[in-house]
């Protein structure tokens, strides 16, 4: 039976409730943030400041309206104030109004055309330097009006005449600004209420000091119509190629800023996911309209967006009752708005632009290398201009990526008298050629040299070098083996096959499969070119080939002979399933393995938890069972999972005699690594639940007193909400039933065990104090399927997708 969906009439019963109790109380509270940051936006831009609220206005209700993300705010932004600026400077400001037009209109294209995402590509530390840049500029400049100056016309000269700035005539406005800064400092430390934003306090607070006490200062000044004195835009007086480059420059900042906001708004709610191409043709309309009536450009405001957000919206309506309350404010209370002193609108820019400068993001760029190229965009946007900034950091990233992308090392381990392995892991390109050649030629003469090809791109030029190089080295009586791990480029290089393109990952590796299914107890054989490819097809023992199952058998390790091959021939030979050595051997084969292949992959993560110590999120409690394989079911690297694992993923309860391992592991989760999820899962088939249900155990030996932890008195006739209707055929009914009963045991077990964990003091204060998460997982393993455990009843239910 389907059951029928709400009414239209419930549904506007609903969104009238959302409105009323979410939506409008938010458009306050970003009403309240937007108007002293518009006017300030306007004021530094050198912009009239009706420019900023016309932004305003249009940001909130068109972008609001269009926009794919519902919950992000737009206006004037400071991030494009620089721009603006220089722009009014050249051309003056009805002309500037005209390329933020035509930039909305190049904005609506580039949404049309699906390009959202691509105004993403530009690297993070380029975009973040140029807001830092933007800010200190911002910062310079306003902190002069902060004084009682006026600003210069660059941030080196603002600089430079700071000194004699703070040092000389002062009047009453630095009393205001430095009112307004100490407020906006000191505000949200005291008071913690998002309907009271620290810009409307500060601005408040020094609109009253300087009218109580009559202070002479400029303010701000307002028409008494707006309406009959917007700014119209005219066509610019300037060359064509100035004016595309204006538009150009204005598109691709505001819109790299509106997608990069909405993405950050994205994670401060769990609301629906901006559609950024949408976004991009919202803010392109609204940049159209904003231009026409002699607005400021308008982009996503991450500062506006953040205290929609905390504030509880749940809707777009909010962004778009914010607008209609600023055109409300600005027709109907002019008059407020004109006893705002000009000093305490610099001293919010000053906050506003410092605060462009994240310490977070500088650590994560140092954190991934990157800071090299934030650091010259902003010296870059400071000290030259905002293009040539950006521009330099660009230039930087891309040497870094090239260097990234061409990056190679080579190892040389000397293994014995005039034995030699060298490994070269990398892409090997004519940028390394020069170095290549000075490396081989360190070689003593005369030696045996196994080299190791890790290389997932070799050119023409490279393979020149090792080709030269190996024929000379021959020559001299020396002799060399080469061999390809990963793909054989060298040996396609020898028969004139050389791709176009780096190597692609395997798409199933290794670890995927037991040791079985991919160890070979035979040599490949040497190729004719001299080289033996590891990661192409390759015969496996029964003739069948390796490339069918996505395998790769490795290379005989040499000297390593099997006891059961014939002496002295340094071969393997056929070994059984059983016997000691068989064991170690796999495991050593599987060691080496990880070594060749996999170790370059995970080296770079296990390094920075080498230097940085562990910081699991999750204890993960399970069964030691072979067929459990933590990382693998839950797709976790080095570093997530602290895991703990005996028969049968026991906990017993705080206190019991015996083993105190698992207490010990918990605490130190609880205590030390300060685990926020301890996770039991058990699994289907499980052995020890079979002993558990069946018996067959001494109650005395280890393993009985270890089982008497686990959940007991499941009967193989209960019945249960995960049971399945048994078989007609009576072998097939019996194993149904079996089945049954054994995974009700593995079940009721997990949900024994969560209770044991709440036994344990440490785990009971941190669930007291709601930091801790309980979680009860079943792992099918015919299924490869996990399920959540209810930690009630013992039922299974499967994962939300």
């Amino acid at each position: 039976m389907t059951v029928p969906g709400p009414t239209n009439r419930e549904r506007a019963a609903s969104y009238r409730r959302t409105l009323l109790r979410h939506d409008l109380p938010a458009s306050f509270v970003v009403f309240l943030v937007a108007v002293p940051l518009s006017l300030g936006i306007a004021a530094a831009s050198g912009a009239p400041l009706l420019a900023g609220v016309i932004a305003a206005v249009v940001g909130g209700i068109v972008v609001g309206a269009l926009g794919g993300a519902p919950l992000q705010v737009s206006g004037p932004a400071a991030g494009l104030s620089v721009i603006v600026a220089d722009l009014v400077l050249r051309h003056g400001w009805t002309a500037t109004a005209t390329m933020v037009s035509l930039a909305g209109l190049l904005q609506i294209v580039l949404g049309l055309s699906r390009l959202g995402r691509a105004a993403l590509m530009l690297s993070p530390a380029v975009v973040h330097g140029m807001l830092a840049g933007i800010g200190i500029v911002i910062a310079l400049s306003q902190l002069h009006v902060v004084l009682g100056g006026a600003p210069q016309s660059s941030a080196w000269e603002n600089l430079s005449e700071l000194p004699a700035q703070l040092v000389g005539y002062h009047d009453a406005a630095v009393l205001v600004g430095v009112v307004t800064v100490a407020v906006l400092l000191t505000w949200p430390r005291l008071i913690r209420l998002s309907y009271l934003p620290a810009p409307l306090i500060a601005i408040t607070v020094a609109t009253a000091l300087a009218t109580g006490l009559d202070l002479d200062l400029s303010r701000v000044a307002l028409p008494d119509d707006p309406l009959s004195h917007l700014s119209l835009p005219r066509w610019p007086d300037a060359p064509l190629t100035a004016v595309l480059s204006g538009v150009l420059l204005l598109a691709v900042v505001a819109s790299v800023e509106s997608l990069l906001s909405a993405v950050a708004v994205d994670k401060l709610h769990d609301g629906p996911r901006a559609r950024l191409d949408r976004e991009l043709i919202a803010q392109g309309a609204a940049n159209t309209a904003s231009g026409a009536l002699g607005g400021l450009p308008v982009t996503g405001v991450i500062v506006r967006s953040s205290a929609n957000v905390e504030a509880g919206a749940r809707t777009r309506a909010s962004a778009i009752l914010h607008g209609i309350w600023i055109a409300v404010f600005a027709l109907l209370l002019t008059g407020i708005l004109e006893l705002i002193p000009m000093s305490a609108l610099a001293g919010v820019l000053v906050i506003v632009g410092l605060r462009l400068i994240s310490v977070a993001h500088v650590r994560d760029l140092r954190r991934h290398r990157e800071l090299p190229a934030y650091a010259v965009t902003v010296a870059g946007v400071v000290f030259v201009d905002l293009v040539t900034g950006v521009l330099l950091g660009v230039a930087v990233t891309l040497v870094a990526a090239l260097y990234r992308l061409t990056h190679w090392r080579i190892d040389v381990d000397r293994r014995g008298p005039d034995d030699y392995l060298v490994q070269i892991t990398g892409t090997l390109l004519f940028l390394g050629a020069g170095r290549l050649n000075n490396e081989l030629r360190r070689l003593p003469p005369g030696a045996r040299v196994h080299l190791e090809l890790r290389l997932d791109f070799l050119d023409h030029a490279a393979f020149g070098v090792i080709e030269q190089w190996r024929g000379g080295y021959e020559r001299g009586g020396g002799q060399v083996r080469v061999e390809e791990v990963l793909d054989g480029w060298f040996d396609r290089a020898v028969r004139d096959r050389l791709g176009n393109r780096k190597t692609l990952p395997d798409r199933l590796p290794r670890w995927l499969a037991p040791w079985s299914h991919w160890q070979a107890s035979t040599t490949p054989e040497t190729s004719t070119t001299g080289t033996t490819p590891t990661g192409g097809p390759t015969a496996a023992p029964d003739g069948s080939s390796a490339a069918r199952t996505g395998a790769v058998v490795p290379v005989q390790t040499p000297g390593r002979v099997d006891p059961a091959g014939p002496p002295g021939t340094g071969t393997t030979g056929t070994t059984g399933t059983t016997g000691g050595n068989e064991i170690g051997e796999n495991m050593l084969e599987g060691v080496r393995e990880f070594q060749r292949r996999f170790a370059p992959l995970v080296r770079p993560y296990l390094t920075e938890l080498a230097r940085d110590g562990q910081r699991p999120g999750e204890l993960f409690i399970t069964c030691a069972d072979s067929r459990m394989v933590p990382n693998l079911v839950t797709a976790s690297g080095p570093g997530d999972l602290f895991c703990l694992r005996n028969i049968g993923n026991i906990v017993p309860r705080h206190g019991s005699h015996g083993d105190h391992s698992v207490g010990a592991a918990i605490e130190y989760a609880m205590d030390v690594l300060d685990i926020s999820t301890i996770t039991v899962c058990g699994h289907s088939d499980c052995g020890a639940m079979r002993a558990v249900l069946h018996g067959g155990v001494a109650p005395q030996s280890h393993l009985g007193s270890w089982l008497r932890h686990a959940r007991l008195g499941v009967r193989h006739d209960d019945r249960h909400p995960n049971d399945t209707s048994p078989a007609d055929h009576p072998i097939r009914e019996h194993q149904t039933r079996e089945r049954q009963t054994l995974e009700r045991q593995a079940l009721a077990n997990v949900a024994q065990q969560l209770d044991n964990l709440r036994t344990y003091p440490s785990v009971r204060r941190r669930l007291d104090a709601d930091r801790l998460t309980l979680v009860g997982l079943y792992f099918d393993l015919h299924d490869a399927r996990m399920y959540l455990v209810d930690a009630g009843n013992g039922a299974r239910r499967p994962l939300p997708t």
